[in-house]
């Protein structure tokens, strides 16, 4: 019953989680058992595969290439909403490294090691290419052409396969991919984790899990167990279960906003991708209202450059607002921590909580016509009778209900940093203003989303 307490209101002090693998010996079972992931990797290169394909080479009328909604509705979708659950475990079965793979079972690589601009400055160009992404996703034609999309997927798959030709195991994914980043942030709120005993590794001579042994690899993204202490790199992949002769490494159940609390927005991943995530989403949302055309006729503006301007607005105006309200609260430096920044930690659910509400709302917007536009691009005529439209009713209450639990997590993070983490010795007034902002923001998305539906 304790665990059960603290996955709900964490003891931060303690080991109160819950050990997926002693729950379920077929949870062990499937990290174990490395054919079951060499499985889903082949066949999502299959079907990844079989898009760029038909992006190419299909027809580029977009209500007769299901491609499209594959690539958009289902697969970004589901990367979206894997962050709440899985973390990162979803780059462990992702296509983007599959060529480099490819290009180093031939011994067609360099097998060197990472050089120190990537280590140093990947984190910057990865997040501004993920928000490059943003921006043309938003103000070309990207995501209504089969083919601009399928050279999108193109283009990662081979620069991932470059890199895989000058350094050993997965230098994309873990130093430049922009989905990858971004999804490492995510993760830090996931309901799960990979982790060591790290009681038994202090007393490991060998850190085996880094190492090589009887042909199995060591972590492609060059941590090992050892090294992982929070969710921002780690694949869940599996690769240092083997290697561990303590059988140390385990997926355990958490609460969501642990890892959040511990880290309380501290360094530049947090303190500007969630500013930009959170203003690109208002810009996104604000696209698909009346006032955006009305404005772009009033004032005279290129619908692009209106949104390029509303993007980075809305993304200053956070962080200028996270620097206020850190600097009102008085409280930015831990001895321990180093400075950290409490509004840009609360705001960690809207942001990717507003995140999966645009990925779904895409998803059930063309989910009713997937079938017929299968059957048009085939030439199935029967799949055309299956044609239908969900209630905008509907989208609007799913909208609405995962924007109040990104709320409810908001305001959690709130009286759990007064409550607990501070130890209510900072009075409440302090942490009003956190509250106002996850309100005034909550209002603003509320708005946004319903006038765009």
């Amino acid at each position: 019953m304790k665990i059960l307490k603290t996955l709900f209101w964490p003891d931060l002090e303690g080991n109160h989680r819950i050990n997926l693998f002693k729950v379920s010996s077929r949870i062990k079972g499937f990290f174990y058992n490395r054919k079951n992931f060499a499985f889903i990797r082949s066949l999502g290169d299959i079907i990844f595969l079989g898009l760029i394909f038909m992006g190419l080479f299909g027809p580029q009328d977009p209500s007769r290439n299901v491609m499209l909604f594959l690539a958009w509705g289902i697969w970004w979708s589901s990367v979206v909403l894997s962050w709440f659950f899985l973390g990162r475990m979803w780059c462990a079965f992702c296509p983007f490294p599959g060529l480099a793979r490819l290009f180093q079972r031939l011994k067609f690589s360099l097998f060197k090691e990472p050089s120190s601009f990537l280590k140093t400055r990947g984190i910057h160009l990865a997040t501004a290419l993920f928000f490059l992404i943003i921006w043309l996703e938003s103000t070309t034609k990207l995501v209504h052409s089969p083919r601009y999309t399928a050279l999108f997927l193109l283009s990662i798959v081979l620069l991932a396969g470059l890199l895989g030709i000058f350094y050993r195991e997965y230098a994309w994914c873990r130093y430049l991919c922009p989905l990858g980043r971004i999804t490492g942030v995510a993760s830090t709120m996931a309901l799960i984790e990979f982790r060591p005993d790290y009681r038994v590794c202090a007393g490991c001579k060998g850190a085996f899990c880094r190492k090589e042994k009887d042909a199995v690899k060591p972590c492609p993204v060059y941590l090992g167990a050892v090294s992982v202490n929070n969710n921002l790199n780690c694949f869940i992949c599996g690769h240092c279960l083997l290697l561990c002769p303590h059988d140390s490494p385990a997926v355990y159940l958490r609460h969501p906003l642990k890892e959040v609390i511990l880290n309380k927005g501290k360094g530049i991943t947090c303190a500007y991708v969630i500013p930009f995530l959170i203003g690109s989403q208002l810009a996104r949302f604000l696209k698909d209202t009346p006032y955006f055309e009305s404005w772009v006729k009033n004032l005279s503006f290129e619908p692009h450059l209106l949104f390029t301007i509303l993007f980075f607005w809305f993304s200053f105006a956070l962080i200028i607002l996270s620097k206020l309200a850190a600097s009102y609260f008085r409280y930015i430096e831990d001895p321990l921590l180093g400075k950290f920044n409490l509004t840009i930690a609360i705001l960690i659910p809207m942001a990717f909580t507003g995140e999966l509400i645009y990925r779904l709302r895409y998803f059930f917007k063309n989910v009713g016509d997937f079938l017929p536009t299968l059957g048009r691009q085939f030439n199935i005529p029967w799949l055309l009778d299956f044609q239908f439209n969900l209630p905008e009713s509907v989208v609007k209450y799913i909208s609405l209900f995962l924007l109040t639990l990104s709320l409810a997590g908001s305001l959690y993070l709130v009286f759990y940093f007064y409550a607990k983490d501070f130890e209510r010795e900072i009075p409440l007034k302090r942490f009003l203003h956190f509250i106002g902002i996850s309100l005034g923001l909550y209002i603003f998305y509320y708005f946004l989303i319903f006038t765009s539906i």
